[in-house]
């Protein structure tokens, strides 16, 4: 059994004496590239590394284009959190915050709060988007009365964020044939899983190798591990979205942009702060429609 820790990596598994498949996330330079971007409260912290952990989890079983977030708004603090995982693997996300975040943080307690999950491609006007019920403190717990709901199947799921990794693990009955599960068999399985599971705690999930993890809860329950997917931070920001973004706000409110920087527009990505800067021939490109602006990224 490979005991060398992997970071930055998605596992997909069966447990075939069971029935059930899962994904496993562990998350180390990605992560800390996110966490690092800001100086968050410690539970403001741990719920974003939770909540990138879960947007990889979720994109572990489906196929799409474009990508999963996972965003919560409240009038409370934090304000705004947006966790994102693509289907080419790459996360991104931030945290908004005002006051004095709770410790702990708990996400029924947030007022007027609102969680969101949206897949899909926002370019090509393909999306879905389906709403979170916050009854639970937790993320975890949130997740899974999403998925009873959602999709009428039983999920279970353990979530962990610390300053240097982020990991999650879903697991989910398998559909059967007809109406009947998967393991016909075996009536116990999924409670079996679930009580296997509960052993498992936040610190055991953040230290342990994901091969070594699933072998000590699994390994009566023939596990199959398919092949890694490797994850990374990435932003999807870009000139041309800038400028989509310009040329939306119209030409009054960039024109006073210009006027109040003297001639220059600077726009920085909160994720990755790649810094983007418009000249006023630059804007006139845009709001004239003669063109892409010339590349000048600093």
């Amino acid at each position: 059994m490979e005991t060398v820790l992997v970071d930055d990596v998605l596992h997909r598994f069966l447990l075939e004496g069971a029935g059930v498949r899962g994904v496993l996330v562990r998350l180390g330079p990605a992560w800390r590239e996110v966490a690092g971007r800001s100086d968050y409260p410690a539970p403001l912290r741990a719920l974003l590394g939770e909540a990138l952990a879960a947007s990889a989890l979720l994109t572990g079983n489906i196929k799409f284009e474009g990508a999963l977030s996972i965003e919560l708004k409240s009038a409370g603090a934090p304000h705004l959190l947006f966790a994102e995982s693509t289907d080419q693997g790459r996360l991104r996300g931030l945290a908004r915050w005002h006051d004095e975040v709770a410790d702990p943080l708990r996400l029924d307690a947030l007022a007027q709060a609102v969680m969101a999950i949206t897949i899909g491609h926002a370019e090509r006007g393909q999306r879905y988007q389906g709403l979170v019920e916050l009854q639970h403190a937790d993320l975890a717990g949130a997740l899974e009365n999403y998925f009873r709901q959602s999709e009428q199947l039983p999920a279970k799921i353990v979530l962990a964020a610390d300053g240097e990794h982020a990991a999650g693990l879903i697991l989910q009955k398998l559909p059967g044939e007809g109406g009947h599960d998967a393991v016909e068999d075996d009536a116990d399985a999924w409670t079996r899983i679930e009580h296997l599971t509960a052993t498992l705690g936040a610190a055991e999930l953040l230290a342990t190798p994901p091969e070594q993890l699933l072998y000590r809860l699994y390994h009566e329950e023939s596990v199959r591990l398919f092949e890694p997917r490797p994850l990374a931070f990435g932003c999807s920001c870009s000139r041309e979205r800038v400028e989509a973004m310009l040329r939306s706000l119209g030409r009054d409110e960039v024109e006073a942009a210009l006027a109040a920087r003297d001639g220059e527009i600077e726009v920085i990505c909160e994720f990755c702060a790649q810094r983007y800067t418009f000249d006023r021939i630059d804007a006139e490109h845009l709001l004239g429609g003669g063109g892409a602006a010339a590349p000048t990224v600093q």
